[in-house]
């Protein structure tokens, strides 16, 4: 079964070279009972290592099954360990926070047999600890702890049993009872191989193999028993071929990845406030990002509500004043505009959509018992369509009521809220600056913009503003709507042209006593602002989100540190390096997940509390919700592979021997 010629191994301890191994050739049957002894430093251990799959030798042959394995990969050294091989350790290796029963099945997890659970609680039956199953490591005494690692050994039915010092830490009794079930194992047809410093445990043996300082110096018989050769197990030809071929048809299925992500929440569960304070790192991170979007797109959507309400391809021309020797004059002191400006421009039929003429001031409303100092705006027919301020109820004027300078008003929401209440105002009749007045209609409500209530106004038409109510002669400023959005430039152009021949403006002073604002540029300028602004705040909290990462990738480094027996341990019973690695990062990605979903919540709390309380305009995205979630995760993967590769480059025996 086990053939080994001149093996040899040297370890490189700091500045000095130990050889553990020198030349050692020996052949093993199947279903003998072998025992090594020799004092500490002979190389016993590392020869069990060696035969074990655990290590590999500097040079020499190992033949395992007629098998040279020696130049097999880690991969398939560990897929051979599962199948064939079963350790017994001196420090039991088992996983505290695990059951007698889940340690016991842990190489069937590996092997892709969780579904064979059953194996697992017959052979804790079998070395006698049916009424331990589910107690934990910390709940049974040594030698029960032995036959835990006993039954975990078995559960692949592997033909080899190394055993290393397995009664090392036991009591008398205790060693009787794990020597009795390997004596037991060895009848059965299994082959033992026990490593012990002890003349008496190496006396149970059949054959005894005494090393010192790496070298066999003696190999006898002690007894050869007919039962045992008669029950000596039946070996298939070419089984460890037969293994890596079998391996390589199986197709890895969701049960795995089941099992990948069960490890993860035992070890996040047995270390809750290590996992909590990840998770913390990236649940404030992404709630930062979430509240400080939500701010950013609500801010954005406030600032589009506003200036929707200003119309598109809008232009406004104001009067502006002239400058004379430095000094600047009243506005309006030269260009003064009229009603005839209003039509001029209109008759650019080329350019101009609509124009509307604008004048204000401010006017005391009074219904009933109730009154209220709001601006009164008057404006023309087109202002309607210019402005969005079509009626949400009622209707707006008409040309001939224009015309006609008729005392007709549409009012604003907060004046309808102020003056009506809940009443309709629609048909009443109110005064405006002791001027009757009768409301046929409402205009949208538009909200707040600065300290500016957009909708604490009143609307009545341009001549009844000017002749009845302000005493106004010229117009305040003129709206201009564009035919398209390219031709916003090419109407100003031309709006200048006009009002320069109209008004007889010749000196340069005087071509700027006008002035034209373009609501387009306006409009783009905050509109980039804002974008900017809602980058600078995510990018401000995603920030957090990083140093969270950095927290998931230093608590899973000293995890790392903490469980790498653990890890020594999952390599022994036959988890390779990617195995070790997915369980890891699939860790952290689980912190990174759990930290996301609570940081969607904790920030859409905070956003819903920013509106509560601060009464700012916020509104958590869908986009905001899949960015931050989505970038938790690529944090937790990032930040988590190092990690993982670092527990997955982990040398089996150098980690089962950390302290």
């Amino acid at each position: 079964m086990i053939e080994i010629k001149n093996l040899s191994k040297t370890y490189q301890m700091g500045m000095v070279k130990v050889e553990a191994l020198r030349g050692v050739s020996l052949k093993i049957a199947s279903g003998e009972f072998v025992a090594i002894i020799g004092a500490s430093g002979s190389g016993k251990s590392t020869l069990m290592h060696v035969l074990g799959l655990l290590d590999r030798p500097d040079s020499g042959e190992y033949f395992l099954e007629g098998e040279e394995v020696t130049k097999l990969s880690d991969k398939e050294l560990a897929l051979v360990r599962n199948e064939l091989v079963g350790f017994v350790f001196q420090q039991f290796h088992l996983l505290p926070r695990m059951t007698a029963l889940e340690n016991a099945e842990l190489p069937l997890v590996y092997a892709g047999k969780r579904h064979m659970k059953q194996v697992a609680v017959d052979r804790l039956k079998e070395v006698g600890l049916k009424d331990r199953i589910l107690h934990r490591p910390n709940e049974m005494s040594g030698g029960q702890q032995q036959r835990v690692a006993i039954a975990r050994s078995l559960v692949n039915n592997p033909p080899i049993i190394f055993a290393d010092e397995p009664t090392g830490n036991l009591d008398s009794k205790s060693k009787e009872e794990i020597m009795s079930i390997l004596m037991k194992l060895n009848q059965m047809g299994k082959t033992i191989v026990l490593v012990t410093h002890e003349s008496e445990i190496a006396a149970r043996a059949k054959r005894i193999i005494q090393m010192r300082d790496g070298e066999v110096i003696s190999d006898k018989i002690v007894s050869v028993s007919a039962e045992a050769k008669s029950s000596e197990a039946i070996i298939p030809q070419n089984l460890i071929k037969n293994i890596l071929v079998e391996s390589s048809k199986q197709k890895k299925g969701g049960i795995e990845f089941f099992d990948y992500l069960r490890q993860a929440v035992s070890a996040m569960l047995a270390h809750r406030m290590r996992a909590f304070l990840s998770i913390l790192g990236i649940l404030i991170g992404v709630a930062a990002v979430i509240a400080m979007l939500a701010i950013g797109q609500g801010s954005k959507e406030s600032i589009e509500k506003q200036l929707a309400s200003l119309g598109s391809n809008l232009l406004m021309v104001r009067p502006g004043s002239v400058k004379s020797g430095g000094v600047a004059s009243q506005a309006g002191a030269t260009t003064r505009f009229t009603l005839q400006d209003v039509a001029a421009i209109k008759k650019l039929s080329d350019y101009v959509s609509r124009a509307s003429p604008s004048v204000s001031g401010r006017g005391q409303i009074v219904y009933g018992s109730k009154n209220w100092n709001t601006q009164v705006e008057g404006v023309g027919v087109d202002y309607a369509q210019l402005r969005a301020a079509v009626p949400t109820i009622g209707r707006f004027f008409n040309e001939d009521e224009v015309r006609m300078r008729s005392k007709v008003a549409l009012l604003g929401n907060t004046v309808v809220k102020e003056v009506f209440g809940e009443d309709n105002p629609i048909g009443e009749s109110i005064k405006i600056n002791l001027i009757n007045f009768k409301v046929i209609g409402i205009l949208p409500a538009k909200g707040a913009g600065g300290f500016h209530d957009q909708d604490d106004t009143v609307v009545i038409p341009i001549t009844t503003a000017m002749y009845r109510v302000l005493g106004k002669e010229y117009i305040d400023s003129i709206y201009v709507e564009a035919k398209d959005a390219s031709l916003i430039d090419a109407t100003q152009e031309e709006i200048t042209k006009l009002i320069i021949k109209q008004h007889r403006l010749i000196t340069s002073g005087q071509k700027d006593s006008f002035q034209i604002f373009n609501m387009s540029d306006i409009k783009k300028t905050l509109e980039s602002t804002t974008q900017t602004m809602s980058l600078l705040l995510g990018a401000i909290a995603a920030i957090s989100l990083l140093v969270g990462g950095i927290g998931i990738m230093n608590i899973m480094l000293v995890s790392v540190t903490e469980r790498t027996r653990e890890i020594g341990l999952r390599k022994a019973i036959g988890a390779n390096n990617k195995d070790i690695m997915i369980q890891f990062l699939i860790e952290a990605i689980l912190m990174s997940f759990l930290g996301g979903i609570f940081g969607v919540l904790l920030g859409w709390a905070v956003a819903t509390l920013i509106t509560v309380f601060a009464g700012w305009s916020v509104r958590v995205s869908l986009f905001s919700v899949v960015l931050s979630t989505t970038f938790s995760l690529v944090v937790g993967v990032i930040f988590g592979l190092w990690p993982a590769k670092k527990a997955a480059a982990l040398d089996p025996i150098e980690a089962l021997r950390y302290e």
